[in-house]
């Protein structure tokens, strides 16, 4: 068997935003590394996003492949689609192992890696099941991901909850804890922009307070929550930017419309200057329903924003209450004007500072070093 690794997920923004490093890892090791996914599929990424990254791996020399995955659990004919296809993949290509990511996409490769005899490393970013989360998730995600973790190499984890559970009830053969997929804290602190020129940019003022959230604009990201809560805070220089795109930015258009705060939000869209932008704000906001552990968070915090968020899974493992930030449950929109009102008046370079220093923990170094050891001991 020649020395080959796939890495596989149900989008490509799965890969291309948070495994590069991985995929660096393996070919410095000597692997030949194949990606695979669905790159028809532009809910996160856009066209031509999707098309310079699979330039930028054939320039690497990554193949890449076709996978027709489906991230609706209830999509059979696609899912049997796509096992077909995972399957002629793996019998043509021949890998050493395999580092899958995402629930569905996942599942399918363990199903078929199960069948062929090949070892799989799978990636938990936050399982749907979780303390909290609706019945529905136990349902249907918790059985299968026990039954599937007993054709699992390596089971990594991200969260501390995620862990323990994982430790408690699972069976894969190998159960490791990771500090996130790793932030790139140097990079993000010493990213250099006009101040100034950026605000004017995105159409802010120079006395603007803005609060900045990253992510796709979907339910799960609750932004609602943070546009409901700038409805409550009379000041016209507080401001909200939402990067990212989703299916939710026309009726959030909407819903600041009727609040009467149209003017205080902007929707970015997608943007590749996230780093400069995060120097040009003034703090972060992260009202999510669900994470893993969130990656947009620890960049905002790697810079030393102050952070309202959500007391969910992941965020409580990166922000202590009334330190960096503010925790309060999702949809307490009251809590979330006071703490956002809170680091308009408070000593914002106090909570930045201590960011910087919880950030150091979760750097990018630290995990690097920690997947060298799980992919040498595969």
């Amino acid at each position: 068997m020649e020395n080959k690794v796939l890495m596989i997920a149900t989008v490509p923004s799965m890969i291309g935003q948070f495994n590069l490093n991985n995929i660096d890892i393996l070919k410095k090791m000597g692997y030949e590394v194949d990606i695979a996914g669905d790159f028809l599929d532009t809910s996160v990424w856009p066209t031509d996003k999707i098309e310079q990254f699979k330039k930028q791996m054939e320039l690497e020399n990554n193949n890449c492949y076709q996978i027709d995955f489906s991230r609706n659990p209830l999509s059979l004919a696609r899912h049997l689609k796509s096992y077909k296809e995972v399957k002629d993949l793996l019998s043509n290509r021949q890998y050493s192992f395999i580092h899958t990511h995402t629930p569905i996409a996942s599942a399918i490769v363990r199903l078929v890696a199960h069948r062929l005899k090949i070892k799989v490393v799978y990636t938990a970013h936050g399982f749907h099941f979780f303390d909290g989360a609706p019945k529905k998730n136990w349902i249907i995600f918790y059985p299968i991901e026990k039954m599937l973790s007993r054709y699992t190499e390596v089971l990594i984890t991200i969260n501390v909850e995620d862990y323990k559970r994982a430790k408690d009830k699972f069976y894969a053969k190998k159960i490791e804890y990771l500090p996130g997929i790793g932030v790139d804290t140097k990079a993000f602190q010493n990213a250099t922009t006009d101040r100034k020129t950026k605000r004017q940019e995105l159409g802010f003022e120079e006395t603007d307070f803005i609060f900045m959230s990253v992510g796709q604009v979907f339910a799960r990201k609750n932004f609602e929550v943070a546009i409901r809560a700038l409805a409550k805070i009379d000041d016209k220089h507080a401001k909200y930017l939402i990067v990212g795109l989703g299916e939710l930015i026309e009726p959030l258009k909407q819903l600041a419309k009727e609040l009467g705060v149209a003017e205080r939000v902007t929707f970015a869209g997608y943007r590749s200057d996230v780093k400069e932008l995060l120097h040009a704000v003034d703090g972060f906001i992260f009202p999510s329903l669900q994470e893993g552990l969130p990656v947009s968070l620890m960049e905002a915090m790697s810079v030393g924003l102050p952070v309202v968020c959500s007391r969910i899974r992941g965020n409580v493992d990166l922000v202590k209450d009334g330190q960096g930030g503010y925790l309060y449950d999702c949809n307490d929109v009251d809590g979330f004007a006071e703490g956002m009102s809170k680091i308009i008046h408070e000593d914002n370079q106090r909570m930045g500072m201590i960011n910087i220093e919880t950030m150091k923990k979760f750097d990018i170094e630290n995990v690097n070093e920690e997947m060298r050891r799980i992919y040498s001991n595969i």
